[in-house]
């Protein structure tokens, strides 16, 4: 029977890596360093992110201030416009002579107020569109910018 060796031999015989104490702090802090490094990169990008979103959000609420500006404005053209014509047919219906002047009065009238109200729509259209556009691209642009940013990462 050959004989069992010793725990005391095998621990004599197996070469244990010293433990350095002072690599381990070094470790440590290289650690610790480069997370407060990366907790500091994350900050800014948020940061940055914010104040890119609070531009965009300033920018498009400023452009939506001036484009609501611009459809009142239009709306009291369009009422101020209504009004006249109304006040003109009026006054014409109360000077007609006959009945078939006021009819021949009213049916221009009529005819007028369509086309009228066609061009005020066709108005009204194109500053809404305009609008539209307006107040989304801040928005368009800062989502674009930073998809790009996103895909670079």
């Amino acid at each position: 029977m050959s004989k069992a060796p010793k725990t005391a031999e095998i621990i004599e015989n197996v070469d244990f890596a010293a433990f350095d104490a002072s690599k381990a702090v070094d470790q440590f802090r290289a650690f610790a360093e480069k997370g407060v490094e990366q907790s500091k990169e994350a900050y800014a990008k948020m940061k940055s992110g914010a104040e890119e979103a609070q531009k965009t959000l300033e920018s498009t609420y400023e452009t939506a201030k001036a484009v609501s500006s611009d459809l009142s404005m239009k709306s009291i053209a369009a009422m101020r416009a209504n009004a006249e014509a109304g006040f003109n047919h009026l006054e014409a219906l109360v000077a007609a002579k006959s009945l078939s002047e006021m009819i021949e009065l009213q049916t221009a009238f009529l005819r007028k107020r369509v086309e009228m109200t066609v061009e005020q729509a066709k108005d009204f259209q194109a500053v809404a569109t305009k609008a539209a556009e307006d107040v989304s691209k801040p928005v368009k642009t800062a989502f674009e910018k930073a998809i790009k940013e996103l895909k670079a990462a």
